[in-house]
This record gives C-alpha cells, structure tokens and sequence, in this order.
C-alpha cells in the first residue's frame, strides 16, 4: 500500500517536472537573447558577458546596416499577412462550406506546401524564376512567402470553421438579416480569433524565414539574410536588442488574444446560464 502511494506521489511529481525542463529548454535561448542585448562587448563576438549597457537599444536606431533589413522584412511579412491570410480564409470557407468538384485534390494540394522541405520549395521557386526570366528581388520574396504562408492560414481557420454552429447564422437569416449582413456580424466575429490565429503564425514564419527567401531574393536582404551574412565575423549585440522588442511586441499581441478569446468564452457563457436559469 505505501510502495503504491509512493509511486503515484512520484508520478504526480514526474509529469510537471518534466514539463517545466522541456519549457526551460525551450526559452533558454530567448533568455540568453534578452541577457546579451544588454551586453556591452569588446569587439565583434556577442558570446560573453563583459559589462551592462542599455546602449544597444538607443543605438540600434542609428545603424542603418541592421534596420534597414529589419524593414524590409517587416514589409515583407506584413503584407504577406494580409495576402495570405485573406485568401487563406476565402479558401477555408469554401473547401469547409461548399461541394464542388476538385474539393477532395484541393484538400491534399492545400498540405503540400507546408509538408514539403524548405529547400525543395525554395530551388523549385528559383527554377520558376529563372524560367520565367523573373528578376529575383522584393515582389519574388513576397510571391514566395504569400505561397508557403497561405496553407498554414487555410489549416488554421479551417479548424475554427469545423467547429462552427451554423444554427447562429440560421437564427441571424430568421431575423431578416441577409447574406452579407449574417456573415459580418455573426460569422465573422465568431472565426476572428482563429483568423487572428492564422495571421500571427503567417507572420512569425514570413519574417524569420531564410532558406525560401535565399532562393528568392536575389540582391534584397532581409534580417535573418544579413544576421547569417554577419554571424561569420560576429552578431552585434543590437541585433539581440531587436529581437528582444520584437518578442516583447508577439508576447503582447499573444496574451491579448488570449484575452480576448476568454473573454469572448466568458460573454458567450453568460447568455447559456440565464437561458438554462430561466428554464
């Protein structure tokens, strides 16, 4: 009776512990980021703590080397977002709403992108290119990256959409609401949180890709190009000072979805408990 007490004691210990090293494990790099974008190094290489400063975040602004890059993959992604995520959710709502013919292919098509390597994608993109005769630049990383992004959109929303209850919008046309006026207001705020979903995970893919964007860039350079180029002779520790604001900026964006997806689940549940009180 004790040996058995014991071991689940044990097992109830094993499984939180385990997770709490696997999370560990995980956010040790984006400590060892947030440390060294304090680091005031001697030289080129960021590898060991030599000082505090908070000069690489009020200096990074004035180094065009690192920002420029930056900027452009921020245009990049941002616009690659909204692309992909427009279509990408124009195409969930048809593949989880509609029969046509080519349905079941499109469904199999639609995994391709993302179960396919990274750099099959990006030589087949430069074949295509120089094909085509295509000058490798901005529009090209853009094609590329609304190409790849717009399949994690479709997976994400379609598996809002799944578990959709199109009673409401039956209920939204019973009270004489047409199509359009039916999917704006009851539709579309019930898949927005998976929309917002899909939009986030399509820009954190766009902005840190590498291996599709060398294929695809020709003489552009975007941050994770120009950090590979400058970790052969020594990452500045500015470029840490940017990663740590642009994690700080996805940590918000994150916790208010989170947020806001509670409080959706808390609104909702409010209108449930007074309809089964009432009953």
């Amino acid at each position: 009776m004790g040996s058995s007490l014991g071991g689940s004691r044990l097992l109830r210990w094993l499984l939180p512990a385990f997770t709490g090293l696997v999370v560990a494990f995980l956010f040790a790099p984006i400590v060892v980021m947030i440390i060294f974008s304090f680091n005031n190094p001697r030289g080129h290489q960021n590898i060991t703590w030599q000082g505090f400063t908070l000069d690489n975040y009020l200096n990074v602004w004035s180094r065009p080397d690192i920002t420029d890059p930056m900027v452009t993959s921020l245009t990049i992604a941002i616009v690659s977002t909204v692309v992909a995520t427009i279509f990408g959710t124009l195409i969930a709502l048809s593949l989880t709403r509609y029969e046509f013919r080519g349905r079941g292919l499109m469904n199999l098509l639609i995994f391709i992108p993302m179960t396919a390597p990274e750099i099959i994608l990006g030589a087949s993109l430069l074949t295509l290119w120089v094909a085509l005769g295509t000058g490798r630049g901005l529009p090209t990383i853009l094609v590329a990256h609304i190409m790849f992004n717009i399949s994690y959109v479709v997976v994400t929303v379609r598996a809002r959409l799944i578990g959709f209850n199109r009673s409401l919008e039956e209920a939204g046309m019973d009270l004489y609401a047409n199509e359009r006026t039916t999917f704006w207001r009851v539709t579309f705020p019930l898949i927005f949180p998976g929309i917002l979903a899909a939009a986030l995970l399509a820009f954190a893919l766009s902005i840190d890709d590498y291996v599709i964007t060398l294929f695809s860039a020709g003489h552009t350079v975007t941050f994770p190009l120009w950090v590979y180029g400058a970790s052969r002779i020594g990452i500045p520790p500015e470029v840490n000072a940017l990663g740590t604001v642009f994690f700080l900026i996805a940590f918000v964006f994150i916790a208010v979805q989170i947020w806001a997806q509670r409080r959706g689940g808390r609104e909702a549940e409010g209108p449930a408990v007074a309809t089964v009180a009432s009953r």
